[in-house]
């Protein structure tokens, strides 16, 4: 019994450091595939509502992939299509590259919403007062749009960062890998999970609140 004991170690210092530099990965890969996604997200979205069925049927059809297909299957693909084709990229750039994708196409369809949920009297009206179509897009719809989709951006978001976990699984030592390494060394999950559960609430409450804050500046 004593000889299996020395096999494992307590949990120490040494060991929440360890987690507390794959929370910053974690936030790392997250922010990255949240900025890029969200602005891929945000042209996708706006060539969704061109009345162009041709585009449209293409844009739906490549993003349909992303949103269907579970996230795990398209990191797993991914980063096994580029290294059998002679571009084997890390795994930080690897779970960028799909989750950028993939928070686009959440992204996008958000965005389509926001754009329809204009009303057409309101635009009607700016084009009555002589703006482009430019402007009409930079001063009547983005502004009101973007309050109409801000909760369901942040829940997007939220998601982002909590499925990055799924990055373990093409070897990015995240949250996730680093509990399991963890749990294997000291055999104390509980306290672990514990620590994990922390990090993540610490990664995702600013997140959720300042979506709050700035809704409440909106309705005053």
């Amino acid at each position: 019994m004593n000889d299996q004991a020395q096999y494992f170690t307590s949990l120490g210092w040494g060991d929440v450091l360890f987690l507390g530099e794959a929370a910053v990965r974690t936030l790392g890969i997250s922010i990255a595939a949240i900025v890029v996604g969200t602005l891929l997200g945000m042209v996708f979205g706006w060539l969704l509502t061109l009345r162009n069925t041709a585009l449209n049927l293409s844009i739906a059809s490549v993003l349909d992939v992303f949103r269907s297909v579970p996230l795990l299957i398209q990191l797993i693909l991914f980063d096994s299509f580029v290294a059998i084709a002679g571009f084997p990229l890390t795994a930080f750039w690897s779970g960028t590259v799909v989750l950028s994708f993939y928070t686009a196409g959440l992204v996008a369809m958000v965005t389509k919403s926001g754009i329809e949920s204009v009303s057409p009297s309101m635009r009607r009206a700016a084009r009555s007062l002589g703006m482009s179509y430019a402007q009409d897009m930079r001063y009547v719809v983005w502004p009101v749009g973007l309050r109409a989709v801000l909760p369901s951006w942040i829940g997007v978001a939220l998601s982002v960062v909590k499925d990055s976990a799924l990055v373990s699984a093409i070897g990015y030592v995240e949250l996730l890998r680093a509990s399991q390494i963890l749990t294997t060394k000291t055999q104390e999950s509980f306290k672990i999970m514990l620590l994990i559960g922390l990090f993540y609430f610490l990664l995702s409450y600013p997140i959720a609140r300042a979506g709050e804050l700035i809704e409440e500046k909106w309705k005053r």
